[in-house]
């Protein structure tokens, strides 16, 4: 089959050949509709622009920074590539940039940033950033994606899942299997702003039992969660009795599954498990992982969305812009069981 053109984009978008250009090249003065439907025609058909031609046309460099704090967790890894894809989809470049820990993270995402205009276009940062973007002005060309569960406002446009849906999604989902009673494990994320989760739970006739490792993120956090999860459990404490177990990563749940495992306790019959990241590890796992996906690929176009809208100046200066995208509950067997054959 041969590849899409600059003129098939046109013609699938009801445009003209000079708009395509216009959009692809960032140029100001386009209507918001007519960018959306070149971006959708553009999307459907997979074409890529010629990103050497538009550098010399427009005098932009062509490449973007991708800065992340840590590729050695695969959410993060996952929406880096995400990232990486869809940059390269537009006829770009990503140049990724490791931050490291948060001693260091400040002082190199303030030095990623100082290249914009120099070095590179724009700057998408991934994960939390603490206040190193505070001087900036809202029409900076960058870019927050996940920073965070947090009340504060940042200067820059944001991208995020949402959260609260899946805190909703979750709950419901608690009901469904006749489940009132969870422990949550590394949910800071969920209740953080807010408190979404709770009141998610609340609306669905169920209340937390017990809270343990809130800030637990990897792994060996959740295998080493599970005495707090077996305490709630017994009923040691005065709400006890707990039936299920909501973690905010799928990596804290796939620990834990872990460690349940290894103390005998059957999932999903003593306990239902779930959690939030939509990792392709958590449909391996014995028994296989409900989880809430949050669509890196997703979070990435509407990031690319926001910096071609900043590069082309079509966006409100003075007004960062937040872009909640979707999530979609997977249901598998830690709280369903197994599907029979």
């Amino acid at each position: 089959m041969p590849s899409a053109t600059m003129r098939d984009v046109a013609a699938l978008a009801g445009v003209s050949l000079k708009t395509v250009s216009r959009v692809v090249n960032l140029e100001p003065h386009t209507r918001p509709e007519v960018v959306q439907r070149v971006r959708q025609a553009i999307a459907e058909l997979g074409w890529v622009p010629n990103g050497s031609a538009r550098a010399l046309r427009t005098g932009r460099t062509g490449v973007l920074a991708v800065a992340v704090p840590d590729l050695g967790r695969p959410a993060d890894a996952a929406l880096v590539q995400a990232v990486v894809e869809e940059v390269g989809r537009r006829g770009l470049q990503a140049a990724v940039e490791p931050t490291g820990g948060p001693e260091q993270r400040p002082s190199r995402l303030r030095a990623v940033v100082a290249s914009v205009g120099a070095a590179v276009d724009a700057v998408l940062v991934l994960g939390p950033h603490g206040d190193a973007l505070a001087p900036l002005p809202p029409a900076s060309p960058v870019v927050v994606v996940q920073g965070g569960g947090t009340d504060r406002v940042d200067p820059v446009d944001t991208v995020d899942s949402d959260l609260a849906e899946a805190s909703a999604l979750l709950a419901h989902h608690l009901a469904v299997v006749g489940r009132r009673r969870p422990v949550l494990v590394g949910c800071a994320r969920l209740t953080s702003r807010g408190d979404a989760l709770r009141a998610a739970l609340d609306a669905a006739g169920a209340g937390a039992v017990a809270e343990v490792e809130p800030r637990a993120q990897r792994r060996e956090e959740g295998f080493d969660a599970v005495d707090g999860v077996l305490a709630a459990l017994r009923g040691s404490g005065p709400a006890g009795g707990a039936d299920a177990v909501l973690c905010g990563s799928d990596e804290v749940a796939l620990g834990l599954l872990a460690a349940l495992d290894a103390r005998g306790v059957a999932v999903p019959d003593a306990l239902v498990v779930a959690g939030v990241d939509g990792l392709e590890e958590g449909s391996f796992s014995a028994p296989s992982l409900t989880t809430v996906a949050l669509a890196p690929e997703h979070l990435a176009r509407a990031a690319l969305d926001l910096v071609a809208d900043r590069l082309a100046r079509t966006a409100p200066a003075q007004e960062p812009r937040r872009v909640l995208v979707p999530v979609q509950l997977v249901r598998r067997e830690s709280t369903t069981g197994p599907v029979p054959r």
